[in-house]
C-alpha cells in the first residue's frame, strides 16, 4: 500500500518517527559513553585542583598535567585530606571530589534553609600546605569557575586557575591567561585589621605590575568589566563561605 506522501499526516508522522529514532541514538550513546566521560570529568577536576597548587606539566607550567598521571600525582599531594565544610566545621571524607558547587548553589536558591556543603582539599608539597577552594560564578555570558589555593595562614593566595563556557575571545574568556590568574598569587584576602576582604578585579588599580600585595585588588582585564566582575563576585562569596571554619583553626 502506498502512501500519500503529500499528507500533513504524513509529514507528522515522520517527524515523530524521526524524533523518536534520533532521541533513542542519543540515549544509548550517552548511557554507553556515561562511564568514559564520568572519568574524563574526575580527571580533569584533579588536573584543576593540582594545577591550583602549582602541580603543572613538567614540561610547560602554564598546563595542566598529563591525565595519565593525574590519579598518582593527585593521590601524592591530596590523596585522602579531603573535606566537606559545613557551617564552619569540617568533616574528612572523600565524597567531598563529588560534591558540584553549582548544584550546591541551586540547592540554595531554591530552598533558602539548606545547609550548603562546601568541599575543601588540602594538599602538601614541598614542605607547604595549600587550602583548595573550588568556586563557581557567572561571567558575561555563561558559567564561570575556578579554584584558589591559600597558605597555611588561610590569608594569602598561593595559586588560582579559572575557566568559563562562553565568554568573548580575547576579552573576558583572557581569564583563563596566565597574566591575570598569576596576579593573585600573593594577594591577601584580609585586610590590614585581619577582617575578610576577599580580592576584586578592579578597573583602573594602577597597579600593573602588581607590585602591591595587600591592596585586595588584581588588575581588571581590558575590555572585560562584567567577566570581571564575575569573578570578583565568584572569589569574594567562594572563599567568604569557608571563613567561619578557617577562624576556628587559628584558636
Amino acid at each position: 500500500m502506498a502512501f500519500n506522501t503529500d499528507k500533513n499526516s504524513y509529514t507528522i508522522i515522520f517527524a515523530i518517527a524521526m524524533v523518536a529514532v534520533v532521541g533513542s541514538l542519543l540515549a544509548f550513546t550517552a548511557s554507553s559513553l556515561k562511564g568514559k566521560i564520568d572519568a574524563n570529568k574526575r580527571t580533569e577536576k584533579q588536573q584543576n585542583i593540582l594545577f591550583a597548587m602549582g602541580v603543572t606539566d613538567a614540561e610547560d607550567p602554564n598546563e595542566f598535567v598529563p591525565a595519565e598521571k593525574a590519579q598518582e600525582l593527585f593521590d601524592k599531594y591530596v590523596g585522602d585530606k579531603q573535606y566537606i565544610v559545613v557551617n564552619g566545621e569540617a568533616q574528612k571524607t572523600k565524597e567531598a571530589f563529588d560534591i558540584e558547587v553549582k548544584k550546591e548553589n541551586d540547592k540554595v536558591k531554591r530552598d533558602s534553609s539548606y545547609e550548603r556543603k562546601n568541599p575543601l582539599f588540602i594538599g602538601e608539597r614541598e614542605g607547604e600546605t595549600y587550602y583548595i577552594i573550588p568556586l563557581r560564578g557567572t561571567g558575561l555570558w555563561g558559567p564561570i569557575w575556578g579554584y584558589v589555593a591559600l597558605d597555611e595562614g588561610y590569608s594569602v593566595v598561593k595559586g588560582a586557575f579559572f575557566d568559563h563556557a562562553t565568554e568573548t575571545a580575547g576579552l573576558g574568556a583572557n581569564i583563563t591567561e596566565a597574566y591575570f590568574r598569576d596576579d593573585f598569587i600573593g594577594e591577601r584576602i584580609l585586610n590590614a585589621a585581619g577582617d575578610y576582604k576577599g580580592i576584586t578585579v578592579k578597573k583602573g588599580n594602577a597597579d600593573p605590575k602588581n607590585q602591591r600585595k595587600d591592596d585586595n585588588a588584581v588588575d581588571a582585564l581590558a575590555g572585560a568589566t562584567i567577566t570581571g566582575d564575575g569573578v570578583t563576585a565568584m572569589v569574594k562569596k567562594g572563599i567568604k563561605m569557608y571563613q567561619p571554619y578557617f577562624e576556628t583553626l587559628k584558636k
